[in-house]
């Protein structure tokens, strides 16, 4: 080969080496996701599967980083993280997210769904894009909704068969308005926590007892510091995917489409374990010595709230909420 021949040669080496080197840095824009539950549960099997999606969709043009257990902090401060830019995503309950987005609160209604084809079908209607889309005026993009379950109630005083028995009963809840309005409406005196600290605050007796999905329960072994469980179903609690707006609309279309389906099957297999769990649980606790009171009659937890949801309706919207609450498939 002459001399400008082995020019062209290099040059063209170059050309090939400084596009390895381009695409190894779009490889690495990295984005962290954090979650409140430990990995081996339905928060983590969510957002595992959204990381691997990501990477597989946009050909590890982009890579996720997933946070398990609060270790970048719990909810409530995970999605002002999310709203200040300082994390660039999080899959949470919607516990804290009226503090963000008031709104949304009228999905902490209790007893505003019957099941979970009727709490899925709407959060995956046109009701709940909309939902989703209040988000972006506060600074956050919403993904895709996905599931928490069904709330039940636990307790280490006594069984709860009745509304009268919440009464006194010193419970920890999640930061809603709602939730903690209801909660009184019961008699209940009602702690917001951050979840982290759950666990330890019912060992130590700091408080009776707490409100959680079938799954939430088993997987952070609350039946280990807690004797009794009521079936209550007082509550559907879903979760949601949250990016920083800025950051998803630095994102081509193309790119944006390839994170909503990455949360939309997130939200897939969160849902499939969240079944899952519910098939096992029941028996698995009360195996351990936990004492779970199935039969309860919501007709009558329904009518201790009357007075509460006429403010609810009126609070949100009497329209608003029976379209949630007369939705049909």
């Amino acid at each position: 080969m002459n001399y400008f021949g082995l020019i062209r040669g290099a040059a063209m080496t170059g050309v090939a080496v400084a596009a390895l080197t381009a695409g190894a840095a779009q490889a690495q824009t990295v984005m962290r996701i954090n979650v409140s539950m430990p990995q081996d549960g339905h928060h983590g099997i969510a957002i595992d599967t959204f990381a691997e999606q990501v990477e597989s969709l946009t050909d590890g043009r982009y890579q996720i980083e997933t946070f398990y257990a609060g270790s970048l902090g719990a909810e409530r401060e995970s999605i002002e993280g999310v709203q200040l830019g300082t994390l660039e995503l999080t899959f949470t309950s919607t516990g804290p997210v009226p503090n963000f987005v008031p709104e949304l609160s009228i999905l902490d209604i209790p007893f505003l769904f019957r099941d979970y084809e009727h709490a899925r079908g709407v959060l995956d209607s046109e009701i709940g894009d909309e939902l989703l889309g209040r988000f972006e005026a506060h600074g956050i993009k919403g993904l895709a909704w996905a599931d928490n379950g069904f709330r039940h109630m636990t307790n280490d005083i006594r069984p709860i068969a009745s509304p009268s028995d919440l009464d006194g009963l010193k419970m920890r809840t999640m930061e809603s308005p709602v939730h903690i309005a209801a909660y009184r409406e019961f008699g209940i005196l009602p702690t917001p926590m951050a979840f982290p600290e759950v666990f330890a605050a019912l060992q130590q007796g700091v408080v009776d007892g707490q409100e959680n999905p079938l799954s939430v329960i088993e997987s952070n072994n609350f039946d280990e510091v807690q004797q009794y469980l009521s079936m209550t179903g007082h509550v559907f609690s879903p979760c949601v995917f949250l990016m920083n707006l800025d950051m998803w609309n630095q994102l081509s279309e193309e790119d944006q489409g390839h994170f909503v389906t990455a949360a939309q099957a997130g939200a897939e297999a969160n849902r499939a374990r969240v079944d899952a769990d519910e098939e096992t649980a029941i028996e698995s606790m009360r195996a351990d010595g936990m004492e779970i009171i199935e039969d309860v009659d919501r007709d009558i937890f329904i009518e201790a709230l009357a007075a509460v949801n006429a403010q609810f309706e009126e609070q949100f919207g009497a329209e608003e909420v029976a379209a949630i609450r007369d939705w049909q498939p």
